[in-house]
């Protein structure tokens, strides 16, 4: 794999308002992110230009990507290491280019395994380095943070309680909010989500989301579909309808339908994850970002997930927090099931969604504890995230 050449960049006399911006995504949730945060630095530096690893909602923004960004998504432990050396490639020749080109700041949004240590070499090569997104150094492993003070000059974090624990440590910090509470409105149009998507009004309807890479499909896409085939035995109704990422994760996933041992009627959908959420009435999903985008809409969701048996048990050790789903985090109770590894059957999880179903105080109670939780992280993220990186820029030049 080659890194294009932009030797026609001018890398020592830009404009003022137009620096080259670095900027590292690992995942689909960053790839959004980024997206934002390259619209909201444009107001700024109308000239400026992006390059690094991105996906598609960052391209059509105008980024460059060097790098197809689901060569960096990669799901536990055990899988990194059949990966390890091509990521360290990509990183190697990603560094190469930096230094080569220099960007103004390098940026990398989340997966910190992998955009860390590319931001710790571009400080000590005096490229001012930001991370956007913070690791869950307050549930785990709170060594890292050592790691990290080393790596940026200014975390961005999404939740308050993770810049409080920045600043304990003495590391440059900006709580932002979380873009996703900014961007989702805080009533959901259920009805004309159903509409647009051409589902039945008068009929419940579970939206699945089983991640969106490949490990992560593989892993739980049949799960999920059991769970669902478990679900329509009992109440026939149910509207199943799951939403791709890709056309790859699409035909990964009619692969996996096609192989069920009973026909199982499910509705794919390339992309509109957000639509097809708002369309439900309840989400079953894998734990990640998904989660807190499924609250934004108030919906009533059931967590599953599983990673290789010894992923789970080197992870399980490690983790000091009693949730894994984001509401969870956030409001410091369950509000939410849980249903990991083991506990991940399709019995369960079926069960568990027939209650969330059927359960209309639960509901109501979920609408309202989700609705404080949108508004408190209500901020105008990319605005903040961006004024804060055009504060390190002018400190910098």
């Amino acid at each position: 794999m080659s890194l294009p050449s932009l030797t026609s960049i001018n890398t020592t006399r830009r404009p003022a308002n137009a620096p080259l911006i670095g900027i590292v995504a690992g995942e689909a949730s960053g790839d959004i992110l980024g997206a934002g945060l390259i619209r909201s630095l444009r107001k700024r530096y109308p000239g400026a230009r992006f390059v690094g690893i991105g996906g598609d909602e960052m391209i059509a923004e105008g980024f460059q990507s060097l790098v197809p960004m689901e060569r960096l998504s990669v799901m536990g432990l055990v899988e990194v290491l059949g990966r390890i050396r091509e990521l360290f490639a990509i990183r190697a020749r990603l560094l190469d280019y930096f230094f080569s080109n220099r960007p103004d700041v390098v940026i990398g949004i989340d997966s910190p395994d992998f955009t860390l240590t590319v931001e710790r070499r571009c400080r000590e090569a005096g490229i001012p380095s930001v991370h956007y997104v913070s690791p869950s150094v307050w549930a785990w492993r709170q060594k890292r943070i050592f790691k990290i003070a080393k790596s940026v000059d200014l975390m961005l974090t999404l939740f308050p309680f993770e810049a409080r624990f920045y600043e304990e440590h003495g590391v440059p910090v900006a709580f932002v909010g979380h873009p996703l509470a900014d961007r989702i409105a805080m009533h959901t149009d259920t009805a004309g989500a159903r509409e647009s998507l051409a589902l039945d009004a008068d009929k419940p309807v579970l939206a699945i989301l089983p991640g969106s890479r490949g490990g992560e499909v593989e892993r739980l896409g049949t799960l999920f579909l059991e769970a669902a085939r478990w679900l329509q035995e009992r109440r026939p109704d149910i509207q199943l309808v799951i939403p791709c990422v890709n056309r790859d994760r699409q035909k990964q996933i009619q692969a996996l339908v096609e192989s069920l041992a009973v026909k199982l009627p499910v509705t794919l959908v390339q992309g509109r994850s957000r639509e097809v959420m708002a369309a439900s009435d309840v989400v079953l999903l894998a734990s990640g970002t998904a989660t807190l985008e499924a609250m934004l809409l108030k919906k009533p969701m059931v967590v599953g997930y599983r990673l290789s048996n010894l992923s789970y048990k080197l992870l399980s050790k490690l983790v000091k927090v009693p949730w894994v789903a984001l509401p969870n985090l956030l409001a410091k109770q369950p509000l939410v099931p849980e249903l990991l590894q083991d506990d991940a059957t399709a019995d369960a999880l079926g069960e568990a969604v027939l209650e969330r179903l059927e359960n209309e105080q639960e509901r109501t109670r979920l609408q309202t504890a989700f609705t404080e939780l949108h508004e408190s992280l209500r901020q105008g993220a990319d605005e903040k995230a961006a004024e804060a990186i055009s504060g390190l820029l002018e400190r910098s030049r």
